[in-house]
């Protein structure tokens, strides 16, 4: 059984031609257009791990930045190289870069072959079938394709400034933390001692029980807010440990003892709407799905009287008695819509594609406010953070020397020079607090220009780790 050459010609250069526009795999799977979209917030190496060479460098090169204590910008280069959440985020572009290869493709032609045999003689019908209708919609599949797969990366690019914001905010958390810690420490030392003497004055009657027990009551407050203080810590630092995705002996690496200096100035941005209007990456992705669906809408009208359209060559070869024949031809086969005439199918893209430009407007409005918001934030948290340093704790310093000064002149008891340390450490305490939650501000900006809040973004002050030693007088 042979079929004619020529009969197949039209096709076949149908598809070369077909070919010739279809999409390749990028050498990297896309991560180009990943670093496009986050470059300019994130300068740092984010790469997908193919092959097992790719996670060993990427295994050493994490080992390297381990071996120092940790910075903010190095904690967010490990959770690039090391974290799998990220890295099946890669996982999924790559998907999306498939389907957009396959998308690009000409569809298979079906070829069927049935055979019926009877009365002496018999028939062998072979059929090759292609989708006219795919082929003549190929480029606009394409470009719809093309269009999804450009989401995909600026999916993958959101995620990894995700990633990258966590890991700098629980960077911070966790150096306040243990910041806050030490800092309890050397205080629980003044109050133990204070405890002491107390107690001494107490067994020679030099103070009363109430007095004595007021100072007691001070180093005991210590003790409870420095357990909580260290199970804060502990906490912190397991919470960026899961950011950084590290475990084993990778997971014993070394933080600083304290946040880093505030910056002398802080960020002007006079066009901050702007700049998140232009930069914000789900903006530009809900952007692309408006774009995507008005296209998916123009070919959905093109095509709304026909579902179905299939075409190719018919062979058929008979034999009776000896008698071989062949016969050409062409099969047309048309499904058309009887009932709903494509209403139903152009009702829902009409309204899909105004859902999305609907959204895309919301999240405009949206993106402008939360941008306000953010630097109002940042510049706040700043200013607070600048006055506890600049103003308050200089003051606090001043206060406490010259308490210090008048105690040792026996001009005021051990019960005044105890308050002033309590209110010393309430407001070291807030300073802190206040360094931490400039620092978590700053990451928040950054997310909210170009990745927006709930990727780390504008969030409300971190809780205080103060406890009832901040009270004044302890009563």
């Amino acid at each position: 059984m042979s079929a004619n050459p020529q009969s197949f010609r039209p096709l076949a250069f149908l598809g070369l031609s077909l070919l010739a526009g279809c999409a390749s795999f990028s050498p990297d799977g896309g991560m180009s257009g990943v670093s496009l979209a986050s470059g300019v917030a994130l300068p740092r190496e984010a790469a997908a791990l193919r092959t097992p060479e790719d996670a060993e460098a990427a295994h050493a090169r994490v080992r390297t930045l381990l071996a120092k204590p940790l910075n903010a910008s190095s904690a967010v280069q490990v959770a690039l190289l090391n974290n799998r959440d990220l890295q099946a985020a890669y996982n999924t572009l790559g998907l999306s870069e498939a389907a957009f290869v396959q998308a690009s493709l000409p569809p298979n032609p079906t070829f069927s072959l049935s055979r019926v045999a009877g009365g002496g003689g018999f028939e062998i019908e072979t059929r090759i079938v292609v989708s006219i209708l795919n082929l003549a919609t190929l480029p606009a599949r394409r470009e719809i394709a093309e269009g999804r797969f450009r989401q995909a990366q600026m999916q993958a690019a959101l995620d990894t400034l995700r990633v990258a914001t966590e890991a700098r905010r629980s960077f911070y958390r966790a150096v306040a933390s243990k910041a806050l810690a030490g800092f309890l420490e050397q205080a629980g030392e003044t109050g133990a001692n204070a405890a002491e003497l107390s107690k001494r004055l107490g067994e020679t009657g030099a103070i009363n029980k109430l007095d004595q027990a007021r100072n007691q009551v001070f180093h005991a407050e210590l003790v409870a807010q420095l357990a909580t203080a260290r199970q804060r810590a502990t906490s912190e630092r397991e919470r960026l440990i899961r950011a950084l995705g590290l475990w084993g002996a990778d997971a014993e690496f070394a933080l600083p003892s304290r946040l880093p200096a505030l910056p002398s100035k802080p960020r002007v941005m006079a066009g901050v709407e702007a700049q998140a209007v232009a930069r914000r990456i789900d903006l530009q992705m809900a952007r692309i799905d408006a774009s995507v669906l008005a296209k998916s809408y123009g070919l959905t009208n093109a095509t709304r009287f026909i579902s179905m359209l299939d075409a190719g060559p018919d062979i058929k070869k008979t034999g009776d008695n000896g008698t071989v024949t062949r016969e050409y031809g062409f099969d047309l086969e048309v499904q058309i819509p009887l009932f709903d005439f494509g209403e139903v199918k152009v009702r829902q893209a009409e309204q899909s594609y105004m859902q999305a430009v609907n959204r895309l407007m919301a999240k405009a409005v949206n993106v402008r406010s939360e941008a306000r918001e953010a630097y109002a934030g940042y510049r706040s948290a700043y200013d607070i953070a600048r006055h506890y340093r600049r103003d308050v704790l200089p003051l606090r310093k001043l206060i406490s020397d010259e308490t210090l000064l008048r105690y040792n002149a026996m001009q005021i008891d051990v019960f005044s020079l105890l308050t002033e340390a309590r209110q010393q450490i309430t407001s070291t305490n807030a300073a802190i607090e206040a360094e931490r939650d400039f620092w978590l501000a700053d990451a928040d900006l950054t997310s909210a220009l170009v990745a927006g809040p709930g990727n780390g973004g504008t969030s409300s002050p971190e809780p205080s780790n103060t406890t009832a030693a901040e009270a004044p007088g302890g009563h």
